[in-house]
């Protein structure tokens, strides 16, 4: 396989771990980060950091962005296209809005650039699992990247969905569904806690789900890994963070005419969570994105 030079813009925790899995199929990783302890970690690491984030672009042909969506991704592009040359690469492995990526890849189409989005799935996970990597854009620049995908996602957990937008419209689906799945297992939970038998042990009911039953899967396996270590949530604030992915699946289908009850029902629970201080259900919800997104869990009175 042949060996590339990949330049990466963000080096959070997403950012570094895909940085990592090309560091170890021996790819060259050229890295830039505002953080300073980020980028001290980048080079113990064995990542080349530059000081500016324009020199990204004198020393890499293809581009990876994991940075918030919105405004940091604009300024960047910003930034970096003087320096881009025709025939270069840039992937947004971050959540941008689709709109927003199609518009980034027009714009730069017209130096000759190719612009792919990727919706970026596995959390704190993907490091040592892979990712699942959902690509829209040119074909011809996808299959370009190949080998890169290969390394970073997966056992088939890659695939070129289609046209420019394509893919980040597919990770907004994708993150919306999580918030109706993770709602849903938190209220089943909730109602075994509380409901007729309150001494039944979730640690093991959520153990024999996963050999077997219709409802396993990896969300349950890490509400497992929850329960061995507390049942009772007691220090626990059900204040339930967020990012844009849900509203803006809420907002599309509204636009399209299609229900999605049970999505947009989650998101408002997630409102009210945090304006209530939830209960049972929205503490699980809390601690489970703290397990597979490193999102951050409130304690009582904080």
């Amino acid at each position: 396989m042949a060996r590339m030079t990949i330049g990466m813009i963000g080096l959070g925790r997403m950012g570094m771990s895909i940085a990592s899995r090309l560091l170890d199929a021996g790819h060259t990783v050229i890295g830039f980060d505002f953080e300073p302890d980020a980028c001290s970690q980048a080079r113990e690491m064995g990542i080349e950091v530059v000081e500016q984030l324009a020199m990204v672009a004198d020393k890499a042909r293809v581009i990876w962005l994991m940075i918030p969506q919105g405004k940091p991704v604009d300024d960047t592009l910003d930034i970096l296209k003087p320096k881009l040359q025709a025939g270069d690469i840039i992937v947004d492995g971050g959540n941008s809005h689709f709109n927003d990526s199609m518009r980034h890849y027009h714009d730069l189409a017209k130096s000759n650039v190719s612009f792919l989005d990727c919706g970026t799935s596995g959390g704190l996970h993907g490091r040592d699992l892979g990712y699942c990597l959902m690509v829209g854009g040119d074909l011809k620049a996808y299959e370009t990247l190949i080998p890169l995908f290969q390394v970073i996602a997966a056992p088939d957990g890659y695939a070129y969905i289609g046209p420019s937008g394509s893919g980040h419209y597919v990770k907004m689906v994708h993150n919306g569904i999580e918030y109706a799945l993770l709602e849903a297992y938190a209220e089943g939970f909730h109602m075994l806690k509380e409901g007729e038998f309150k001494t039944l042990d979730l640690e093991k009911i959520s153990h024999v789900w996963q050999n077997g039953s219709i409802v396993r899967s990896w969300i349950l396996n890490l509400a497992h890994e929850v329960f061995k270590n507390d049942q009772n949530f007691e220090k626990i604030s059900g204040s339930i963070g967020e990012n844009l992915t849900g509203q803006w699946t809420v907002d599309e289908a509204k636009k399209q005419n299609i229900p999605v009850e049970l999505i947009e029902r989650s998101l408002a629970l997630r409102a009210w969570s945090r304006q209530s201080g939830g209960n049972y259900a929205t503490k699980l919800v809390a601690l489970l994105r703290n397990q597979f997104g490193g999102h951050p869990v409130k304690k009582i009175g904080e």
